[in-house]
Protein backbone atom coordinates (compact mmCIF):
# COMPACT_ATOMS: atom_id res chain seq x y z
CA UNK A 1 0.00 0.00 0.00
CA UNK A 2 1.23 3.28 -0.69
CA UNK A 3 1.77 5.98 1.87
CA UNK A 4 0.73 9.25 0.56
CA UNK A 5 0.43 12.35 2.09
CA UNK A 6 -3.15 13.24 1.92
CA UNK A 7 -4.32 16.21 -0.46
CA UNK A 8 -6.56 18.93 0.40
CA UNK A 9 -8.88 21.25 -1.09
CA UNK A 10 -9.30 24.33 1.24
CA UNK A 11 -10.48 26.95 -1.28
CA UNK A 12 -11.07 25.61 -4.96
CA UNK A 13 -13.83 26.08 -7.87
CA UNK A 14 -16.29 23.57 -6.12
CA UNK A 15 -16.29 25.12 -3.06
CA UNK A 16 -16.73 28.60 -4.57
CA UNK A 17 -19.57 27.91 -7.00
CA UNK A 18 -21.60 26.08 -4.38
CA UNK A 19 -20.78 28.34 -1.65
CA UNK A 20 -22.92 30.97 -3.62
CA UNK A 21 -25.70 28.99 -4.00
CA UNK A 22 -26.37 28.67 -0.68
CA UNK A 23 -25.66 32.45 0.33
CA UNK A 24 -29.14 32.98 0.78
CA UNK A 25 -29.24 30.53 3.22
CA UNK A 26 -28.27 32.74 6.10
CA UNK A 27 -30.93 35.18 5.55
CA UNK A 28 -34.06 32.98 5.52
CA UNK A 29 -36.98 34.32 7.78
CA UNK A 30 -37.18 31.80 10.34
CA UNK A 31 -33.06 32.31 10.83
CA UNK A 32 -33.21 36.13 10.63
CA UNK A 33 -36.03 36.28 12.66
CA UNK A 34 -34.85 34.07 15.21
CA UNK A 35 -31.30 35.45 15.50
CA UNK A 36 -32.18 39.04 16.00
CA UNK A 37 -34.43 37.28 19.21
CA UNK A 38 -31.43 35.52 20.40
CA UNK A 39 -29.62 38.83 20.05
CA UNK A 40 -31.95 40.14 22.62
CA UNK A 41 -33.90 43.06 20.11
CA UNK A 42 -37.08 43.62 21.51
CA UNK A 43 -36.64 46.86 23.39
CA UNK A 44 -36.27 46.80 27.00
CA UNK A 45 -36.49 43.29 27.48
CA UNK A 46 -33.45 41.22 28.87
CA UNK A 47 -32.55 38.05 28.12
CA UNK A 48 -34.03 36.65 31.52
CA UNK A 49 -37.36 38.54 30.53
CA UNK A 50 -37.14 36.43 27.04
CA UNK A 51 -36.80 33.23 28.71
CA UNK A 52 -39.84 31.26 27.60
CA UNK A 53 -39.87 28.27 30.43
CA UNK A 54 -40.38 31.05 33.31
CA UNK A 55 -43.50 32.44 31.25
CA UNK A 56 -47.27 30.98 32.36
CA UNK A 57 -49.92 31.30 29.69
CA UNK A 58 -53.68 30.67 30.50
CA UNK A 59 -53.15 26.91 29.12
CA UNK A 60 -49.98 26.26 31.34
CA UNK A 61 -46.35 26.76 30.75
CA UNK A 62 -44.41 27.64 27.62
CA UNK A 63 -41.14 26.62 26.27
CA UNK A 64 -39.45 27.41 23.24
CA UNK A 65 -37.16 25.35 21.62
CA UNK A 66 -34.33 26.35 18.74
CA UNK A 67 -34.09 23.86 16.20
CA UNK A 68 -32.62 22.44 12.66
CA UNK A 69 -35.29 21.72 10.08
CA UNK A 70 -34.98 18.08 9.57
CA UNK A 71 -35.73 15.99 10.99
CA UNK A 72 -35.18 18.17 14.60
CA UNK A 73 -38.16 20.17 13.88
CA UNK A 74 -40.41 17.89 12.30
CA UNK A 75 -39.61 15.30 15.22
CA UNK A 76 -41.06 18.37 17.58
CA UNK A 77 -44.05 19.09 15.24
CA UNK A 78 -44.88 15.38 16.60
CA UNK A 79 -44.41 15.48 20.20
CA UNK A 80 -45.83 19.26 20.40
CA UNK A 81 -49.70 17.69 20.85
CA UNK A 82 -48.56 15.00 22.96
CA UNK A 83 -47.09 17.85 25.42
CA UNK A 84 -49.88 19.95 25.30
CA UNK A 85 -51.67 17.30 27.13
CA UNK A 86 -49.57 18.19 30.03
CA UNK A 87 -50.50 21.91 30.13
CA UNK A 88 -47.21 22.62 27.54
CA UNK A 89 -46.93 25.10 24.87
CA UNK A 90 -44.16 24.20 23.05
CA UNK A 91 -42.92 27.19 20.42
CA UNK A 92 -40.31 25.88 17.89
CA UNK A 93 -37.70 28.54 16.12
CA UNK A 94 -36.46 26.52 13.28
CA UNK A 95 -32.65 27.96 12.45
CA UNK A 96 -30.50 26.68 9.62
CA UNK A 97 -27.09 26.80 11.14
CA UNK A 98 -25.24 25.66 14.59
CA UNK A 99 -24.28 29.06 16.52
CA UNK A 100 -27.40 30.13 16.90
CA UNK A 101 -29.54 27.82 18.45
CA UNK A 102 -26.79 27.53 21.08
CA UNK A 103 -26.65 31.84 21.47
CA UNK A 104 -30.16 31.56 21.86
CA UNK A 105 -29.93 29.57 25.03
CA UNK A 106 -27.33 31.01 26.38
CA UNK A 107 -28.70 34.56 25.74
CA UNK A 108 -31.85 33.74 26.89
CA UNK A 109 -34.62 34.06 24.04
CA UNK A 110 -34.62 29.87 23.96
CA UNK A 111 -35.31 27.46 26.23
CA UNK A 112 -32.70 25.26 24.87
CA UNK A 113 -32.30 23.59 21.75
CA UNK A 114 -32.14 20.42 19.70
CA UNK A 115 -29.91 20.37 16.73
CA UNK A 116 -26.28 19.08 17.98
CA UNK A 117 -24.57 16.66 18.96
CA UNK A 118 -22.60 16.18 22.69
CA UNK A 119 -18.83 16.24 20.81
CA UNK A 120 -20.18 19.72 19.24
CA UNK A 121 -21.24 20.73 21.90
CA UNK A 122 -18.34 20.51 24.07
CA UNK A 123 -16.23 21.86 21.11
CA UNK A 124 -19.16 25.10 21.27
CA UNK A 125 -18.33 25.58 25.12
CA UNK A 126 -14.58 25.69 24.79
CA UNK A 127 -14.20 27.58 22.38
CA UNK A 128 -16.94 30.51 23.64
CA UNK A 129 -16.28 29.63 27.26
CA UNK A 130 -19.98 28.59 28.02
CA UNK A 131 -21.26 25.88 29.88
CA UNK A 132 -24.27 24.39 27.88
CA UNK A 133 -25.48 21.41 29.15
CA UNK A 134 -26.78 18.09 27.84
CA UNK A 135 -30.46 16.75 29.27
CA UNK A 136 -31.20 13.46 26.93
CA UNK A 137 -30.44 11.96 24.11
CA UNK A 138 -33.00 11.63 21.38
CA UNK A 139 -32.26 9.89 18.06
CA UNK A 140 -28.64 9.41 15.84
CA UNK A 141 -28.31 10.00 12.05
CA UNK A 142 -25.92 7.70 10.19
CA UNK A 143 -23.51 9.28 8.45
CA UNK A 144 -23.38 8.07 4.95
CA UNK A 145 -20.94 7.94 1.31
CA UNK A 146 -23.44 9.02 -1.21
CA UNK A 147 -21.94 8.64 -4.91
CA UNK A 148 -21.40 11.90 -6.67
CA UNK A 149 -19.33 11.31 -10.28
CA UNK A 150 -18.71 7.78 -9.07
CA UNK A 151 -21.98 5.08 -8.76
CA UNK A 152 -19.74 2.53 -6.81
CA UNK A 153 -17.53 2.17 -4.07
CA UNK A 154 -15.66 -0.72 -5.99
CA UNK A 155 -14.84 2.16 -8.79
CA UNK A 156 -12.73 4.60 -6.94
CA UNK A 157 -10.36 5.99 -8.87
CA UNK A 158 -6.70 7.28 -7.58
CA UNK A 159 -6.58 11.01 -6.47
CA UNK A 160 -10.51 10.66 -6.05
CA UNK A 161 -12.44 13.60 -4.87
CA UNK A 162 -14.60 12.92 -1.86
CA UNK A 163 -16.45 15.69 -0.29
CA UNK A 164 -16.97 16.12 3.67
CA UNK A 165 -18.00 18.05 6.58
CA UNK A 166 -15.49 21.15 7.54
CA UNK A 167 -16.42 21.27 11.11
CA UNK A 168 -13.98 19.19 13.55
CA UNK A 169 -16.26 17.23 14.90
CA UNK A 170 -18.50 16.25 11.67
CA UNK A 171 -15.01 15.38 9.75
CA UNK A 172 -13.90 13.40 12.29
CA UNK A 173 -16.96 11.24 11.32
CA UNK A 174 -16.25 11.73 7.84
CA UNK A 175 -12.23 10.15 8.01
CA UNK A 176 -14.02 7.24 10.54
CA UNK A 177 -16.56 6.26 7.84
CA UNK A 178 -13.65 6.61 5.24
CA UNK A 179 -11.45 4.53 7.20
CA UNK A 180 -14.41 2.08 7.93
CA UNK A 181 -14.67 1.07 4.25
CA UNK A 182 -10.78 1.01 3.72
CA UNK A 183 -9.81 4.37 1.59
CA UNK A 184 -7.41 5.47 4.30
CA UNK A 185 -6.15 4.76 7.30
CA UNK A 186 -6.15 6.55 10.60
CA UNK A 187 -3.76 6.14 13.88
CA UNK A 188 -4.97 4.04 16.42
CA UNK A 189 -5.52 6.56 18.97
CA UNK A 190 -7.30 9.01 16.60
CA UNK A 191 -11.09 8.28 17.90
CA UNK A 192 -13.64 10.34 17.77
CA UNK A 193 -11.03 13.51 17.50
CA UNK A 194 -9.33 12.10 14.50
CA UNK A 195 -7.82 15.17 12.06
CA UNK A 196 -6.12 14.55 8.66
CA UNK A 197 -3.20 14.70 10.31
CA UNK A 198 -4.47 11.37 11.65
CA UNK A 199 -4.37 9.67 7.96
CA UNK A 200 -1.36 7.45 8.29
CA UNK A 201 -1.98 5.48 5.32
CA UNK A 202 -4.05 7.20 2.12
CA UNK A 203 -3.62 4.21 -0.60
CA UNK A 204 -5.53 5.93 -3.39
CA UNK A 205 -4.26 9.57 -2.81
CA UNK A 206 -8.11 10.52 -1.38
CA UNK A 207 -7.96 14.64 -2.53
CA UNK A 208 -10.42 15.59 0.51
CA UNK A 209 -13.28 18.78 -0.29
CA UNK A 210 -13.86 20.53 2.67
CA UNK A 211 -17.78 21.77 2.76
CA UNK A 212 -19.91 23.58 5.03
CA UNK A 213 -22.29 20.44 5.66
CA UNK A 214 -25.46 22.07 4.34
CA UNK A 215 -23.32 22.16 1.04
CA UNK A 216 -22.40 18.63 0.58
CA UNK A 217 -25.87 17.32 -1.75
CA UNK A 218 -25.20 20.12 -4.01
CA UNK A 219 -21.50 19.48 -4.54
CA UNK A 220 -22.45 15.76 -5.47
CA UNK A 221 -22.28 16.96 -9.29
CA UNK A 222 -18.63 17.88 -9.13
CA UNK A 223 -17.33 15.36 -6.54
CA UNK A 224 -16.64 11.38 -6.80
CA UNK A 225 -17.97 10.93 -3.64
CA UNK A 226 -19.23 13.15 -0.64
CA UNK A 227 -19.67 12.21 3.11
CA UNK A 228 -22.80 13.46 4.18
CA UNK A 229 -24.56 14.03 8.01
CA UNK A 230 -27.93 12.21 7.89
CA UNK A 231 -30.11 15.71 8.67
CA UNK A 232 -28.48 17.59 5.21
CA UNK A 233 -28.91 13.85 3.01
CA UNK A 234 -32.73 14.19 3.65
CA UNK A 235 -32.96 17.45 3.79
CA UNK A 236 -31.26 17.40 -0.40
CA UNK A 237 -33.90 14.80 -0.92
CA UNK A 238 -31.37 11.90 -0.76
CA UNK A 239 -32.46 8.75 1.38
CA UNK A 240 -30.48 6.26 4.04
CA UNK A 241 -31.07 3.68 1.07
CA UNK A 242 -29.08 5.44 -1.24
CA UNK A 243 -25.65 5.61 0.36
CA UNK A 244 -23.19 3.66 -0.67
CA UNK A 245 -22.15 2.95 2.84
CA UNK A 246 -23.62 3.75 6.08
CA UNK A 247 -21.69 3.92 9.40
CA UNK A 248 -22.01 0.93 11.54
CA UNK A 249 -24.60 0.86 14.17
CA UNK A 250 -22.19 -0.38 16.53
CA UNK A 251 -19.53 1.69 15.51
CA UNK A 252 -17.75 4.68 18.11
CA UNK A 253 -19.73 6.74 16.06
CA UNK A 254 -23.73 5.84 16.65
CA UNK A 255 -22.65 5.60 20.51
CA UNK A 256 -21.35 8.82 20.28
CA UNK A 257 -22.83 11.37 18.03
CA UNK A 258 -26.50 11.15 19.33
CA UNK A 259 -28.80 14.66 19.07
CA UNK A 260 -29.62 15.57 22.42
CA UNK A 261 -31.49 18.39 23.92
CA UNK A 262 -29.35 21.14 25.22
CA UNK A 263 -29.81 24.04 27.83
CA UNK A 264 -28.29 25.78 30.30
CA UNK A 265 -27.10 24.26 33.73
CA UNK A 266 -30.19 26.92 35.66
CA UNK A 267 -32.58 24.96 33.95
CA UNK A 268 -31.26 21.64 33.17
CA UNK A 269 -33.66 20.70 36.04
CA UNK A 270 -36.98 22.80 34.53
CA UNK A 271 -40.39 20.28 34.91
CA UNK A 272 -41.36 21.43 31.24
CA UNK A 273 -38.19 20.75 29.94
CA UNK A 274 -37.78 17.49 31.89
CA UNK A 275 -41.15 16.27 30.43
CA UNK A 276 -39.85 17.42 26.73
CA UNK A 277 -37.41 15.29 27.27
CA UNK A 278 -39.49 12.02 28.57
CA UNK A 279 -42.32 12.47 25.41
CA UNK A 280 -38.97 12.86 22.78
CA UNK A 281 -37.68 9.68 24.49
CA UNK A 282 -41.36 7.96 24.78
CA UNK A 283 -42.83 5.04 22.36
CA UNK A 284 -45.07 7.75 20.32
CA UNK A 285 -41.79 9.50 18.93
CA UNK A 286 -39.78 6.53 18.29
CA UNK A 287 -42.82 4.84 16.67
CA UNK A 288 -42.53 8.48 14.28
CA UNK A 289 -39.25 8.12 13.47
CA UNK A 290 -38.99 4.68 12.91
CA UNK A 291 -42.09 5.07 10.61
CA UNK A 292 -40.79 8.18 8.87
CA UNK A 293 -37.33 8.26 8.17
CA UNK A 294 -35.98 4.93 6.60
CA UNK A 295 -33.27 4.08 8.77
CA UNK A 296 -31.66 7.64 8.29
CA UNK A 297 -32.97 8.45 11.60
CA UNK A 298 -32.51 6.18 14.68
CA UNK A 299 -33.98 6.43 17.71
CA UNK A 300 -31.95 6.09 20.54
CA UNK A 301 -34.15 4.68 23.27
Amino acid sequence: MKNITLKRIAASAISIAVLGSFTACSGSASETTAAGTAAGTTAGESADDTTAADDQTAGGTVITIGASVTPHTEILEFAKPILAEQGITLEIVTLEDYITPNTGVIEGSLDANYCEHQPYLDQFNEENGSDLVSIGAVHYEPFGIYAGRVDSLDDLPDGALIAVPNDVTNEARALLLLEQEGFITLSEDAGINATVADIVDNPYDIELVELAPEQLVATLPDVDFAVINGNYAIEGGLSVNDALAVEANDGIAAQTYGNIIVTTPDHADDPALIALVEVLQGPEVAEYIESTYDGAVVPLF
